[in-house]
């Protein structure tokens, strides 16, 4: 065993071998998986396995992105699209989805969560890719293939609560607070003490995804449920994070926020006291257009 900087003991098994599976002991007693895993090959409640991430030879060098104004969406559930429910499956679907005319294809929650099908909104291990769906590597083949395709890739993510079972997060440290409180569980703790290594921990996390898989863009779930009163917001930090990434790869990468707030201040430059999303995905409108659209209607 190891003793790592927090004082916490973690159980190697090979620390040289490319699959190597581990487990945190805290306080020589407990064992919970990593909850940065990238990949949990036995569920929530299994080992964290380790992955060779930078040994894939992408092929996607001139690819330059969709502006937002030219972008179609089409959304895609890896477990239902297709009869194996993989992203392996996925790939072998994308000419057609080219051939639909969309050209950015929007990946719904992939982090780990437990069972073998979810809508992927109760994810307890952010970093980890479903096991059900695949691998790193597979999605990493997916995103590849997309873009020879002239597609783009949206990741939905969510930064505003973990689900209930697997949920070892805050074993770890402070990482949800009791002051706020979201209607799918505890919040998560972006402005109380300690704070900025939560924000740290999840802005990471949003630039894995688009370091390691080049995911082009990320839909953050629900941002009213993100709860932060601090001068400098967590989604102000995330865009300045994720803008400066942008910069330096030499193409746009677009945050889009789910809200219902109805705020200018979603997608207001930060240097004008907005929060710096590229574009807000408007759930008001969409509760609307089903309520316009849907047959069944409530007689009075």
């Amino acid at each position: 065993m190891e003793r790592d900087p927090l004082g916490y003991h973690r159980v190697v098994v090979d620390k040289l071998h490319p699959a190597a599976r581990y487990l945190y002991r805290l306080n020589n007693s407990l064992e919970y998986p990593d909850p940065a895993s990238r990949l949990q090959p036995d569920g929530v409640h299994g080992s964290s396995q380790v992955v060779d991430l930078r040994s894939f030879e992408w092929t996607d060098s001139d690819w330059k992105g969709i502006s937002l104004e030219d972008v179609v969406f089409y959304e895609v559930h890896v477990g239902t699209f297709t009869e194996e429910g993989t992203l392996a499956a996925l790939i072998l679907h994308l000419d057609r989805l080219a051939d639909l005319g969309i050209n950015t294809i929007e990946l719904m929650p992939i982090a780990q969560f437990p069972g073998m099908r979810n809508w992927g909104y109760d994810g307890v291990y952010p970093f980890a890719v479903q096991n059900s769906y695949g691998s790193p590597r597979d999605l990493q083949k997916l995103v590849d293939s997309a873009h020879a395709r002239k597609l783009s890739v949206a990741l939905d993510v969510v930064y505003n609560h973990l689900g209930p079972e697997g949920n070892c997060l805050g074993e770890f440290g402070p990482y949800f607070t009791d002051r706020y409180r979201t209607p799918w569980g505890a919040a998560l703790n972006f402005d109380g003490p300690d704070s900025d290594e939560v924000r740290y921990f999840f802005i990471q996390n949003a630039l894995y995804w688009l370091k390691e898989f080049h995911i082009d863009a990320l839909r953050l779930d629900a941002i009213h449920g993100i709860f932060d009163a601090s001068a400098f917001p967590f989604l102000a930090e995330l865009s300045t994070a994720v803008n400066s990434w942008s910069a330096d790869l030499g193409r746009k990468v677009h945050l889009i926020a789910e809200s219902d707030l109805n705020d200018a201040r979603v997608v207001r430059p930060i240097e004008h006291g907005g929060l710096g999303m590229d574009s807000q995905w408007s759930d008001d409108f969409h509760h609307s257009l089903h309520t316009l659209l849907r047959t069944h209607r409530l007689l009075l």
